[in-house]
């Protein structure tokens, strides 16, 4: 009774702080669902929420405990939000994937840890830091990739060719083909495969140019000597 009491005059804040939490993690999740990431509006409006409810206990513990003494609740605010960030580590990792040279999600992944971050402010009454960490990061998802599209940059690709083993084209040859592209080679490595009947090439390209690598797939296509190629591009 004396719970319910303390706490009524309470419960437009704690609706307030819940809200304004589930809107923050969904303006950043909406924008991970449109670019097609494994968490987007769901997982990151709950994670907001989540650690907005879990940050409540923390802060109305003197009026869900009033009876309890200062020593009894000499708790360190900052434990909880550590608590939750550790936590959302493990939903973190869980989003990232490594393929070769391509490491894909960390974005996501960072966009999960600062959702949680955004949340613990929420709940904890800071709504003007919460108010610029999301209209930041939401900047910096959206705003930042266009930036990245303009920006000079080496954009890195792992390319695996095979051919018949005595059907293989030489390797200067197929480097020539390749800086014809406009890339050139990293490093280069050789391989047996299918019992010793195909021989692979396996290396890490480079160019300053994103069309490059369509206009090299085509080229690959039509080469009747090659069996199989495949070219992952680098990058989140």
């Amino acid at each position: 009774m004396g719970f319910n009491q303390g706490m009524e005059k309470e419960y437009l804040t704690i609706l307030l702080h819940l809200v304004l939490a589930t809107l923050a993690g969904g303006l950043i999740g909406l924008e991970r669902t449109y670019h097609g990431r494994p968490a987007g509006f769901r997982t990151h409006t709950l994670v907001c929420t989540a650690s907005s409810l879990l940050m409540q206990l923390t802060v109305y513990q003197w009026v869900l405990f009033p009876d309890a003494t200062v020593e009894t609740l000499r708790v360190d605010p900052t434990r909880m939000a550590q608590g939750i960030m550790t936590g959302i580590g493990f939903l973190g990792a869980g989003v990232i994937l490594k393929e070769g040279l391509t490491v894909r999600g960390l974005t996501t992944a960072a966009s999960i840890w600062i959702t949680a971050s955004i949340g613990i402010l929420v709940g904890a009454g800071f709504y003007f830091p919460a108010t610029v960490g999301t209209v930041l990061t939401l900047g910096t998802l959206s705003v930042f990739r266009r930036i990245e599209m303009v920006m000079p940059a080496l954009y890195y690709s792992r390319l695996e060719i095979r051919f018949r083993r005595h059907e293989a084209l030489p390797e200067d040859n197929l480097r020539a083909l390749i800086n014809e592209h406009g890339f050139s080679v990293a490093n280069l490595s050789y391989a047996l495969k299918e019992e010793g009947k195909l021989y692979e090439y396996s290396m890490v390209i480079r160019t300053g140019k994103r069309d490059d690598t369509r206009r090299l797939a085509e080229t690959l296509a039509a080469n009747d000597q090659i069996l199989e190629f495949r070219i992952t591009p680098a990058g989140d």
